[in-house]
């Protein structure tokens, strides 16, 4: 998948969790939105290279979206819309790593005891309702991408609701989007939450399908000086505990 027509610039500082100073190329600072209102840890420093989505609709106050950060050298996706929409196209073109045969997908689906959306709604192969939850992974801790950057009780309903799925004869995944490239293995962030590390295995006890995705960000200039960022899923990384 790919998002093009992109602007770039360097960040001067995130605040207010939905806000974010942009400085462009010409100098000038200008506030872009971010979908992101978890701690973002590891994904940026001031200073670092940005790429903004641009939007003209007029009802927008803010113009400008924060799609990703460079850091290190490698981009870390920072907009928590695109994993939803890149694993929702991937399966649709039984493309998506750890979950081949699925067919009639749906999105943003209610479901549940808890008042739920599930992300991702297929059926398998055989026949079987398979929900898939979606969750943006960037916190970088050694070589391991992890999961949550902050305390989520959302986090642990949505592994109690697919635990639900299980118990009712479905299939349930999670999906754990590794939205950097810079590292080799996945785990849960215990240390940052020990009460979703604990709900995680009992969900996964209980039979819930954990897809740590790989995910590859390219960047390249475009021909009109903009540049285009490209989604790749090219397979699964190891579940390594720390």
């Amino acid at each position: 998948m790919d998002m093009r027509d992109l602007v770039q610039g360097r960040i001067i500082r995130r605040y207010q969790r939905f806000l974010a100073d942009v400085e462009l190329p010409d100098g000038s600072v200008i506030t872009a939105h971010t979908t992101n209102t978890g701690a973002m840890t590891t994904c940026w420093e001031p200073g670092d290279a940005v790429l903004l989505s641009h939007h003209d609709d007029p009802a927008r106050k803010l113009k400008h979206t924060w799609l990703a950060c460079k850091r290190g050298g490698t981009w870390v996706g920072v907009e928590t819309g695109m994993p939803n929409r890149v694993v929702a196209d991937a399966a649709r073109r039984d493309a998506l790593p750890g979950l081949p045969g699925l067919v009639d997908v749906l999105t943003e689906q209610k479901y549940g005891s808890e008042n739920s959306r599930i992300d991702v709604l297929a059926t398998d192969a055989q026949g079987r309702r398979v929900y898939i939850e979606v969750k943006n992974t960037t916190l970088k801790i050694g070589s391991h991408a992890c999961f949550p950057d902050a305390v989520t009780e959302r986090g642990r309903k949505h592994l109690r609701e697919l635990r639900g799925m299980v118990a009712q004869g479905h299939r349930a995944a999670i999906a754990f989007f590794v939205h950097r490239g810079d590292v080799d293995a996945f785990d849960v962030a215990r240390e940052v939450d020990p009460a979703y590390a604990e709900e995680l295995e009992h969900a996964t006890a209980a039979g819930v399908e954990v897809l740590p995705l790989a995910v590859k960000l390219g960047m390249r200039k475009q021909r009109n000086g903009l540049f285009m960022l490209r989604w790749e899923l090219p397979g699964l990384l190891p579940w390594r505990r720390r």
